[in-house]
């Protein structure tokens, strides 16, 4: 399946299906997802698609049997249809979705290496993305969003709203199979593991909830200021492949002096929020 510009309205970027529906939930709820993505993207900051460079967004549905995931493989998104007993289908998330096109987007700009620090920021930024995607597709203000990531893709049998929460690391779910969603929510409580890649999807709950800060205090859309500043942040120069909390702290304010001013509504939400989960920006 692929999600191609010809197939958008050039001047709202609405969906314009340019094949009859397949019937098939999955290949809508992909097709839509990639859709709101692009839209985000575009609407909001003016990036043409994942690259910047109008490439097609691909994506696999079904992928394998029961499997329990959804990933970009550096060319294209690949759903899995879950096991039917801890997760259902990764199409029903947008949050999901854009999660993972935003790894794209981090590929094609600071590169951030998937391994501890810089790796968790990684994770974080798909997060902040994501969630970013589905309050756009919404029309959500910060105050009015969820700030879930993977919400719906839980079965009924689990006692869980999503994967991941920026408002609140740490409880998105607490389930007798699963058990308690392990994400830290303070610099303090900083996870030192070999498992995850140095704990990546973990210790992104740090910076997640640094940002949820900044955009709660900052109030109306998120995407307008503090998601602003975030892509400014991937986008402008601001960081190395190897850059950790306090670099990209940093690179946050410099980016947010940039655009809004020192001392600004948005330095200051910015800086809280860095100050909310222990993480004092690098000099």
């Amino acid at each position: 399946m692929t999600r191609r510009r010809s197939k958008l309205c050039p001047v709202c970027w609405c969906e314009v299906r340019g094949e009859p529906e397949t019937g098939d939930v999955s290949v809508s709820e992909a097709y839509d997802g990639l859709g709101h993505t692009f839209a985000l993207f575009w609407k909001a900051f003016g990036r043409d698609s994942i690259d910047g460079r109008a490439g097609v967004l691909e994506a696999t549905v079904h992928y394998g049997v029961r499997y329990d995931n959804a990933f970009w493989d550096g060319t294209r998104m690949v759903f899995g249809d879950g096991d039917g007993e801890i997760f259902d289908g990764f199409t029903r998330s947008l949050s999901v979705i854009g999660h993972e096109l935003a790894h794209g987007v981090t590929e094609f700009t600071a590169g951030l290496v998937y391994r501890n620090q810089s790796g968790a920021l990684n994770e974080h930024v798909s997060d902040v993305f994501g969630v970013l995607v589905e309050q756009y597709a919404a029309g959500h203000t910060a105050a009015e969003a969820s700030w879930l990531v993977g919400e719906g893709v839980f079965t009924s049998q689990v006692e869980g709203s999503a994967l991941r929460s920026l408002k609140a690391p740490g409880t998105a779910y607490n389930d007798s199979v699963l058990g308690a969603d392990p994400q830290p929510g303070h610099l303090d409580d900083y996870v030192v593991t070999t498992d995850d890649n140095g704990g990546v999807h973990l210790n992104s709950g740090i910076p997640n909830r640094a940002f949820w800060s900044a955009a709660n205090t900052l109030g109306g859309f998120a995407w307008e200021r503090a998601g602003q500043i975030w892509y400014d942040t991937m986008t402008g120069g601001y960081l190395t492949p190897r850059s950790e909390f306090r670099d990209f702290a940093a690179a946050t304010i410099q980016a947010t002096t940039a655009r809004f001013g020192h001392g600004s509504a948005e330095y200051d939400a910015v800086l809280g929020g860095w100050s909310l989960v222990g993480i004092t920006p690098a000099e």
